[in-house]
């Protein structure tokens, strides 16, 4: 039978994993007097040492490896052999069975067999998409996603005067391009909000496309914003280099690598990319250039930069011809670029869609209110015609906010039926419903602002 001390240092043990105490005296402290009444002042010395080396040999064997690094290290990085297993896979038909076919190992859909109205096949062709971008190829492809070619051609025309007045204002200087040199583009930074301005009837049509709704959702959940930027290629613009996007993907290689590495994932979930065809892009004008499945290398924020992937991506990307009207929709972590214009007379047009989740900062800042007083009249004429249809939903959701947050709640407390104010969105379907003047429904708009302001 164990001596005192042993027996004590045993019992000890058990109590002090049991309650997390660290001290020999908090065991004597909280000893029942029945444990300690046979203990004299040696005894309580003896079971003070034999607590603290029970402790000791506790701390020692419960030492578990230490953590690896938070963080990539940009000289640590995959080999290209890891990349190439991931890049190499094959997607299959059976797994997307809505795609009207897979194309380079791209999912093809046709807008022709897509029917919204039908809450299953919707809820379904969500789930393709979401799946493609997140763990499939990361890009698929919208054929005839703006099924009337005139509206594409409204927006070309409201295009062309920003352009044209831009041009003016610049005295010739070229406006800069994230990766490639802008001298041969014409680009117009926040088309979103000018086509707007410029041309209200074509971006109310535009804008109020039910797939937008769709397709974003798919990937980002409600209360989205969209931000776009048009680039036009001439003949002899040169390609882009390979990268990633927004938000990781414009940092750069010194602070990416200060960002952890659940933040390297994270930032491909709060962003989806996209483009709309506003021409035929065959593919000697330079469609975007794609490396399927490359998204899913989670150091690839780090990777893109370095020169054997960037040579990898030369070697292996795959292009689509789109024709005017297409969309094209892809992950912003997928390795990709825009390829060189290699005609002699044919400019490609791109409407570059950019869609930011609820949680995440858009790259462009919308002013809401301009956007409102050019459009609430033929939103109030479209929403007498269709009531709250797809398409009115996803134009409200395009101009406003549908995430009320952050806000002032001393100002704008929730709602006593709910657990936020009403966002912006939520205001102006009120606004709708209720017949809201223009003055009105920017009044309501100006009261937020107002309420957020300290």
């Amino acid at each position: 039978m164990p001596t005192a001390p042993r027996r004590y240092g045993i019992w000890c043990k058990c109590i002090r994993k049991k309650l997390a105490l660290t001290t020999a005296s908090d065991l004597i402290g909280i000893m029942a007097p029945a444990a300690t009444a046979d203990l004299n002042v040696a005894d309580s010395s003896t079971l003070a040492k034999s607590a603290t080396d029970s402790q000791r040999a506790d701390s020692q064997a419960s030492i578990a490896p230490r953590p690896g690094s938070r963080c990539y290290d940009i000289q640590k990085l995959p080999t290209l052999k890891e990349f190439a297993a991931l890049t190499s896979q094959t997607t299959k038909p059976d797994t997307y069975p809505l795609a009207r076919q897979v194309e380079k190992n791209v999912p093809i859909y046709a807008r022709e067999s897509i029917d919204l109205t039908n809450a299953e096949i919707s809820e379904q062709l969500q789930d393709e998409w979401y799946h493609i971008l997140l763990h499939g190829p990361g890009v698929f492809v919208i054929q005839g996603f703006f099924r009337h070619p005139t509206l594409i051609d409204d927006a070309n025309a409201a295009y062309a005067a920003i352009i044209a007045k831009e041009t003016a204002q610049s005295n010739g200087f070229a406006k800069g391009d994230h990766f490639a040199n802008a001298a041969t583009n014409d680009r117009i930074w926040n088309s979103f909000s000018k086509h707007c301005l410029q041309d209200p009837a074509s971006f109310l049509q535009y804008y109020s496309n039910p797939l937008f709704r769709s397709v974003c959702e798919a990937y980002l959940g409600p209360a989205y914003r969209i931000t776009a930027q048009v680039n036009v290629v001439k003949p002899g613009g040169k390609a882009q280099v390979c990268h990633r996007d927004f938000h990781m993907g414009f940092q750069t290689a010194a602070t990416a690598s200060k960002w952890p590495k659940g933040m390297h994932i994270a930032s491909q979930l709060l962003t989806l990319q996209g483009a709309v065809a506003h021409t035929d892009m065959p593919v000697e004008s330079g469609p975007t250039r794609l490396l399927p499945y490359s998204q899913l290398l989670e150091s690839g924020y780090l990777a893109y930069r370095n020169e054997d992937f960037q040579k990898y991506f030369l070697d292996n990307y795959i292009s689509l011809p789109l024709q005017k009207g297409d969309a094209i929709f892809f992950n912003p972590a997928l390795f990709h670029a825009a390829g060189g214009n290699l005609t002699s007379d044919f400019e490609r047009s791109a409407n570059l869609i950019q869609v930011s989740s609820a949680f995440g900062k858009p790259m462009e800042y919308i002013e809401r209110i301009p956007l409102v007083q050019h459009s609430w009249q033929l939103l109030q004429e479209k929403f007498r015609e269709e009531g709250l249809s797809d398409g009115v939903e996803t134009f409200l959701q395009a101009v406003t906010e549908g995430y009320p947050f952050p806000t002032n709640l001393d100002r704008r407390p929730p709602a006593p039926s709910g657990m936020a104010p009403e966002s912006e969105t939520d205001i102006l379907r009120r606004g709708l419903q209720e017949g809201w003047s223009v003055e009105q429904a920017v009044e309501a708009l100006r009261d937020v602002d107002a309420a957020n302001v300290d």
